[in-house]
């Protein structure tokens, strides 16, 4: 599994300190499911995604669609239990973090991220 830490170059702050990559169809698919929470200051990066749902999952969660360039171009805070998202096509990954850490690091649309 590959863990990185996420950075928000614009706004020069940690947006995860870890965050895990799930890269393969198997590990999209499963996400967070099975989780009872999500630890503070780590994150999923689903990738390829532009689109997401919470179905079954026990917790709400905030979400970042970023392009290619790694430039935030959706994001989807407080995303509660069963709910789903309208797919943003120019999305590469979708980064899943605890609800509120959005508002926490003032990410927005067209920051730069870094993945290190």
């Amino acid at each position: 599994m590959i863990r990185v830490k996420i950075l928000n170059q614009t706004k020069n702050t940690t947006i995860a300190q870890e965050a895990v990559a799930a890269y393969s169809p198997l590990t999209r698919i499963k996400g967070l499911l099975g989780k009872k929470t999500l630890k503070k200051h780590h994150a999923l990066i689903l990738k390829p995604c532009n689109s997401i749902h919470t179905f079954f999952m026990q917790f709400p969660i905030d979400a970042l669609f970023v392009d290619k360039n790694k430039i935030v171009v959706a994001l989807l805070p407080g995303l509660k239990p069963f709910c789903f998202s309208r797919a943003y096509f120019k999305a590469q990954c979708v980064i899943e973090m605890p609800a509120g850490t959005i508002a926490e690091t003032a990410t927005a649309v067209g920051d730069i991220l870094a993945f290190v």
